[in-house]
């Protein structure tokens, strides 16, 4: 895949020819966003134009709903890598602020894809809606289309057990602590971004050092415990073993996403990582003494490795 990110200064002279265009927030990048992209890249291979995904950062509910914004199945760095991964063509990234968010989803389509963008064709989800008040919906798209010239295409859900996926449903999957059920919807492996930061030094002591990730706060973990990981370094990806959770043992901190990585000798403080949990082993427990500890912790990572060497955390999504 070859994705390149533009600027909103850069929309004039990337989009003379015209553009094949969809629009969304895109949390998760989840199996139905995915169908949106594979119909994105046809047709714009099919009409030779420029495919073009336009997105919003922050995430519109911290500004339309700054009281209950949802927790983020994709941070935007999270999200930027799914991107390259699912996407060919341009990837244009719009600040959302006020002003887009009191602005009319005709204004939207008529001052930033038809008279900026050359937008020949829309391709929107089922249920797409966006702009003031949700405006945006199917039905006004339709209309717009016409009044606009320019082709519009909804893409058919991707429907499991009866229901359409979505991100509020993965994410209520995710609280549910149903995470197998939420990988299959994904369709891809959990990513969780952070940099590696000064632990109290507990794993170490123990013999099992790990690297303690600062992450987004908006991010949502999955259900605490321990799970059989990968840690993605970019020039290379290691197995090992997570905890999300609090550290009993670190009483007062916040939830804890700590990585022991096998076969790995190299201290990893301050290097941005990828990390993605993958089978879940158990559940957070309370550990009195750290020799119960210790052999919980042998216990987990021979579970672990067998699941590696089973193949299974190939098949949890």
């Amino acid at each position: 895949m070859s994705l390149e990110i533009i600027k909103e200064s850069d929309i004039p002279s990337q989009c003379q020819r015209g553009v094949v265009a969809t629009v969304g927030t895109f949390d998760g990048l989840h199996r139905g966003h995915q169908a949106i992209l594979t119909e994105l890249k046809r047709a714009s291979k099919k009409e030779q134009m420029t495919a073009l995904a336009v997105t919003f950062e922050p995430h519109p509910r911290t500004l339309v709903t700054p009281e209950t914004p949802p927790l983020l199945l994709t941070v935007w760095e999270e999200k930027l890598k799914l991107f390259k991964e699912y996407m060919d063509g341009k990837l244009l990234v719009l600040e959302f602020n006020c002003e887009l968010m009191n602005m009319t989803a005709e204004e939207f389509i008529k001052i930033y894809l038809v008279e900026r963008m050359h937008l020949r064709q829309l391709i929107v989800g089922y249920d797409h809606a966006f702009g003031k008040n949700r405006s945006g919906t199917i039905n006004s798209l339709m209309k717009l289309s016409h009044q606009y010239s320019f082709d519009l295409e909804v893409v058919n859900p991707v429907i499991v057990e009866g229901t359409p996926i979505s991100s509020s449903r993965i994410r209520h999957l995710v609280f549910d602590q149903k995470y197998p059920q939420a990988l299959d919807m994904l369709g891809h492996p959990y990513p969780i971004y952070g940099r590696v930061i000064k632990g109290i030094g507990l794993g170490k002591k123990l013999g099992f050092p790990t690297a303690n990730l600062q992450i987004n706060p908006r991010k949502l973990l999955p259900p605490e415990g321990v799970y059989s990981c990968r840690l993605d370094l970019g020039d290379k990806i290691y197995s090992g073993m997570m905890f999300i959770g609090i550290n009993h043992f670190n009483p007062g901190t916040d939830v804890s996403v700590e990585v022991n990585i096998f076969d790995l000798d190299e201290d990893l403080y301050d290097r941005e990582v990828f990390c993605y949990p993958e089978v879940f082993i158990r559940e957070n427990r309370i550990y009195k003494e750290p020799d119960k500890l210790i052999r919980q912790i042998i216990m987990d990572k021979e579970n672990v490795i067998k699941i590696i060497n089973r193949g299974e955390s190939k098949n949890v999504y």
